[in-house]
């Protein structure tokens, strides 16, 4: 049974109008920056917000469908893992996942003995007894996680379920949840605004801007060929649109690049920050795209650094840059520079480090 939602919200001077679907076994990522109408789907879906107008159903079993259907949470075969968990303080582990099972009329010794066994599942059967303070946060998240599952949902919605580990824990707890998805034959829809959660925990991303899906797709294609800006940046590349002749892209933000396979039309051009390299004086070699820049910006990301670069306002007889430039290099390297705001120099892109593609 295919999960399908036509979501058509309206709150105040903000508007969601997006579709999705998801398959059996399949776990979808909602991503997509704060703002862009991700937990209002994902609330509309649970049955907490109702739809202006569209369609939210399972096959032929519809859930909601203005002004003649709406079902609520409770009547909808789901199972919620929430931010912050939301679990019952003055409860146990084992009596917060049987929760669940008892509202929905299971006698309390078989819905604790059900419970204890999905405890089992994620190796909390130790902690079956504590109370959510004395669990860690990576026990807490499964404890939710099992008492979400326990009753056998149609569909698992996960709103931001890593976000209140702490990063040393994120990373054991996500390769976990990984785990425990795969084994779900469920449909799964994973709310994020992290790319990293999206593109290890998800069969395909839905990318939402300012309420509308602006890109789809598999991880590996979302990532190769982003289509705005702010995929471009979750994904760490420079990304232009422009139009291309031959060789040559003017870009529509200005500047013109080198590229290495001809094509014509409207494209996008992309390639990764480490490929720009940086030097004082123009260099000399095969570099087809050469640009005098300032350096605008330099910030650290992770082990090497990103220097944010504008157009040389008085390099005037040089072809034209792109109006922003990133380029990832090493801290030796910015020593060796002397980087600093305001600093001129050359930037090159060889012109087989670019990808284009169609816009």
């Amino acid at each position: 049974m295919t999960l399908y939602a036509d979501l058509k919200v309206t709150r105040d001077s903000f508007e969601l109008d997006l579709e999705l679907t998801v398959e059996p076994g399949e776990v979808v990522a909602l991503l997509g920056p704060n703002g862009a109408g991700k937990t209002t789907a994902l609330r509309a879906i649970a049955g907490l917000l109702p739809v202006t107008a569209g369609q939210i159903r399972l096959d032929d079993e519809v859930w909601d469908e203005p002004p003649r259907v709406f079902r609520s949470a409770d009547r909808r075969p789901i199972g919620v893992v929430f931010q912050d968990y939301l679990l019952f303080n003055h409860l146990s582990a084992v009596e917060n996942v049987a929760f669940g099972l008892r509202a929905r009329g299971m006698e309390k010794r078989v819905a604790r003995a059900e419970a204890a066994h999905w405890l089992d599942t994620v190796g909390l059967t130790d902690q079956a007894r504590s109370r959510p303070r004395a669990l860690s946060g990576g026990q807490a998240q499964r404890v939710a996680l099992v008492r979400a599952l326990a009753t056998q949902p149609s569909l698992l919605l996960l709103d931001e379920p890593l976000a209140a580990l702490d990063a040393s824990t994120k990373l054991h707890v996500r390769a976990e949840l990984g785990h425990h998805l795969s084994r779900y034959d469920g449909r799964t829809l994973l709310v994020t605004h992290d790319p990293l959660d999206a593109m290890v925990l998800a069969d395909r991303l839905v990318i939402v801007e300012n309420g509308r899906v602006v890109q789809e797709g598999g991880p590996t294609e979302i990532a190769r060929r982003p289509r705005t800006d702010y995929v471009a940046q979750l994904v760490g590349l420079n990304l232009y649109r422009g139009v291309a002749e031959g060789t040559t892209v003017v870009l529509d933000g200005g500047g013109s690049l080198t590229i290495a396979t001809p094509s014509s039309g409207p494209v996008y051009v992309a390639f990764p920050p480490a490929a720009v390299s940086l030097y004082p004086e123009r260099p000399t070699g095969t570099p087809r795209n050469t640009w005098p820049m300032v350096v605008s910006g330099i910030e650290q990301h992770a082990h090497t650094v990103r220097v944010r670069l504008t157009p040389d306002p008085s390099a005037t007889q040089d072809r034209a840059a792109p109006a922003v430039l990133l380029a990832d290099i090493t801290t030796a390297a910015v020593a060796d520079l002397h980087l600093a705001p305001g600093q001129r120099l050359h930037a090159t892109l060889k012109a087989t480090e670019t990808q284009t593609y169609p816009t």
